[in-house]
């Protein structure tokens, strides 16, 4: 009989992990949402339970990154794509200006409970729009080309832009209080 235990090399689940499998099945628009929606909520378990001066804190110099600086990236990602290039919606940018292009990672005014309430609000919107769409083919116009987009390409973009991230975050993290595997 073989061992169907947990491979040793495996992060350990923790109490604070309420993350949901993805699906084994389910449809394309399904699938592709439920991994991101794991992704969002893997970069919150990372940043669950720190201080406001560590999420701000730029734990692996010479690098700007920070936890902080991250969910306000991806609060102004999840804008851009979802909202301002999908849906054409007439927004500001956030945490962006072309006299300050990096000032979401490197501007860290503000409360960090702020940035994350932000962000928390514009992955609820972006969820909003890709369950009105009406197919994955449906398209936005990419701002700066002119281009059509679809809702497909701007989903798999998201995944990898989290996955990236949610890297960058497990450096953060363990530098920050010596956490890995969240």
């Amino acid at each position: 009989m073989t061992d169907r235990s947990t491979p040793a090399h495996y992060s350990p689940q923790l109490d604070s992990d309420t993350r949901r499998p993805t699906p084994a099945t389910g449809s394309e628009r399904e699938t592709l949402s439920a991994v991101l929606d794991w992704h969002r909520a893997t970069f919150a378990l990372k940043c669950a339970g720190l201080s406001a001066e560590q999420l701000s804190r730029m734990a692996v110099p010479p690098s700007e990154l920070s936890l902080h600086g991250m969910v306000r990236h991806l609060a102004g990602v999840e804008r851009w794509w979802f909202r301002i290039q999908f849906a054409g919606e007439d927004l500001p940018l956030l945490y962006y200006s072309d006299d300050d292009p990096h000032q979401d990672f490197t501007a860290l005014d503000g409360d960090p409970d702020e940035a994350f309430a932000v962000w928390r609000a514009e992955c609820e919107r972006s969820r909003q729009i890709v369950t009105a769409a009406a197919s994955l083919e449906e398209t936005g116009i990419r701002k700066r080309t002119g281009e059509p987009v679809s809702l497909r390409s701007i989903l798999v973009d998201m995944i990898a832009e989290y996955a990236r991230h949610n890297g960058h975050a497990d450096l953060l993290r363990e530098r920050l209080d010596g956490t890995i595997g969240r």
